[in-house]
């Protein structure tokens, strides 16, 4: 649904699959700053919301989903991912029940496909999946929030940033994003998705034996890069643009932005075996890695939060 903030004088809408919202108001840079130090909030109304209610609903979507759920707190925002039998991410929740009902937010056009798969798992539990089309995602640069979407006209007098400018703290936050970060063959640890949204030590849920065993006795295929770009050239290496080390593609560029700090950065996902000081090329672009996801994250091994300065 096309956001009314997109009437807004200079709204440009973005890409897809975020065309009904704005890329930015006019000022890249100055939403950036604004929205950096928390004096901006930033329309994500394309995002799609599901609802959950129903007694059983947290137990159920503890058994179902990666997260440790059972215990969620009125109030409390976490991450679940709904994973395959092989262990591979389908949906990415981001999730905060209100007492009533648990609300998750999800990427745009896949909402349907999860409700599908929830109502398959519902047999006798007292649970009911419904889309939430009443509410919009807002989100300043360290939370989201849910509002009425009938009242999304009335933020039109607040500090907007657009979604460039939440796209590139995301980035330098190294916080993946389904779909730019993820394949249809993407598993957790790859991407960094170890405990923010996936608990090591809860019960089974489809796809956990995969998360067990590259915790505990293997290594995944590949690992999330954050990417500090060549400054001198104009372009950036869009979605989907080769990662090349010494003449041969090693992965794929996720996400890119340009920073009002840091400049061009991007996230990527190459091949775990890619020394981490080895010098690549994005899109033609030359980069210089930085490691989100070490090589050798398995058994006993986390990720730094140094590194991964994540915001939700």
């Amino acid at each position: 649904m096309r956001s009314p903030l997109l009437d807004l004088p200079g709204a440009v809408p973005a890409d897809a699959p975020d065309s009904d919202v704005a890329a930015h108001y006019g000022d890249l840079f100055a939403e950036q700053r604004a929205l950096a130090k928390g004096e901006a909030i930033v329309d994500r109304s394309n995002r799609e919301v599901v609802r959950i209610s129903g007694a059983d609903r947290l137990k159920w979507l503890n058994d179902l989903t990666s997260q440790k759920l059972d215990t969620l707190q009125p109030g409390e925002w976490t991450q679940t991912l709904d994973l395959d039998l092989q262990g591979r991410v389908q949906h990415h929740l981001t999730l905060v029940d209100d007492g009533e009902s648990v609300l998750a937010h999800v990427e745009p056009g896949t909402a349907q496909s999860l409700i599908d798969y929830l109502d398959r798992m519902r047999f006798m539990l007292r649970v009911e999946v419904s889309r939430a089309d009443d509410l919009a995602v807002l989100s300043t640069a360290n939370e989201d929030f849910l509002v009425p979407r009938s009242e999304l006209g009335e933020h039109m007098g607040r500090p907007l940033a657009g979604l460039w400018a939440y796209e590139a703290l995301r980035i330098e936050a190294h916080r993946p994003r389904l779909g730019f970060e993820t394949d249809h063959k993407t598993i957790p640890h790859e991407v960094g998705w170890i405990g923010t949204a996936v608990h090591l030590s809860k019960g089974c849920y489809r796809g956990q034996e995969t998360v067990a065993r590259v915790h505990n006795l293997g290594h995944p295929p590949r690992r999330l890069v954050f990417l500090h770009l060549d400054g001198s050239v104009d372009t950036l290496p869009p979605h989907g643009a080769p990662v090349i080390f010494e003449s041969q593609e090693v992965g794929v560029v996720g996400s890119s932005a340009r920073h009002h700090e840091l400049g061009p950065i991007a996230l990527a996902v190459i091949k775990r075996t890619v020394p981490v000081d080895a010098q690549l090329l994005a899109g033609g672009v030359a980069a210089a890695q930085e490691v989100v996801v070490p090589p050798d994250a398995g058994r006993n091994v986390s990720i730094d939060p140094a590194l991964r300065r994540r915001i939700r």
